[in-house]
């Protein structure tokens, strides 16, 4: 996730747009239930062909999607419905979701020297709140 500056003074969080798209990408071949092709699954969902298939590709390396090469080629969901969620695909393009970075692994709090991050605990909460919404929604429940 990161922070989106829109206009003067107004500031939104959002997911990138790599993972909405994903979602897309996803939400297309669930509801389509066949093969597709990259092309048709660009054209479905609004995405650049170019954009579709480096989200495609990332999506099969997690399993949610399956590839075909040859002239049935194309691509399908990889497992049940009931098995995808929200913060499946959007772990799969953007890593964990956390509010903040302070509770990003491996991320060194800066805000007080040798003291932990008076936020780190609330901020913590929170992202797992969104992180378990995410996880309650499957795909299943969207076609």
């Amino acid at each position: 996730m990161y922070i989106n500056f829109v206009g003067i003074g107004v500031r939104k969080v959002h997911i990138t747009l790599e993972a909405d798209y994903a979602i897309r990408i996803v939400h297309c071949l669930a509801r389509e239930n066949q093969r597709m092709d990259a092309k048709s699954i660009a054209e479905a969902t609004g995405v650049t062909l170019r954009f579709s298939l480096k989200i495609l590709r990332k999506l099969v390396a997690s399993g949610i999607v399956k590839s075909f090469k040859g002239t049935q080629g194309g691509y399908e969901i990889g497992r049940p419905l009931e098995q995808i969620s929200l913060y499946d695909v959007i772990e799969t393009i953007e890593g964990e979701y956390q509010l903040n970075r302070c509770n990003c692994v491996g991320y060194v709090c800066q805000c007080k020297k040798g003291a932990p991050c008076q936020f780190k605990k609330v901020f913590g909460d929170i992202s797992k709140e969104v992180q378990k919404q995410l996880k309650a929604h499957k795909f299943s429940e969207f076609i």
